[in-house]
C-alpha cells in the first residue's frame, strides 16, 4: 500500500493549480481516493510530484512525507498535537 502524499498543508496555488503542500492537482487528489487506482499510478504520481517541487518546498515535502510513512502522521499534524 502506498501512503497518500498529503502532508496536511492543503492550499492550492491559483497560478499552477497544485497544492503547496503535496504538489498534487485537485484531479490527482480525486484519483488517489478512487478504489481502483493502482499502486503503479500512485508510485508514478509521487515521482511526478517530486519533479514539480523544488528547493525548500521539495525538502519540506520529502521530510514530512517520509515522517508520515514511518509514523502515520505528517509533521504538521504532529506539531498541532504537541501544542
Amino acid at each position: 500500500m502506498i501512503i497518500s502524499p498529503c502532508i496536511s498543508i492543503c492550499r492550492t496555488d491559483p497560478k499552477t493549480g497544485y497544492c503547496y503542500g503535496c504538489g498534487r492537482s485537485n484531479d490527482e487528489k480525486k484519483i488517489w481516493k478512487a478504489e481502483d487506482t493502482t499502486d503503479d499510478w500512485k508510485d508514478n504520481n509521487i515521482k511526478e510530484i517530486r519533479s514539480r517541487l523544488t528547493g525548500w518546498q521539495l525538502e519540506s515535502f520529502n521530510e514530512s512525507y517520509e515522517y508520515k510513512i514511518q509514523n502515520g502522521i505528517s509533521l504538521f499534524k504532529k506539531k498541532l498535537l504537541n501544542e
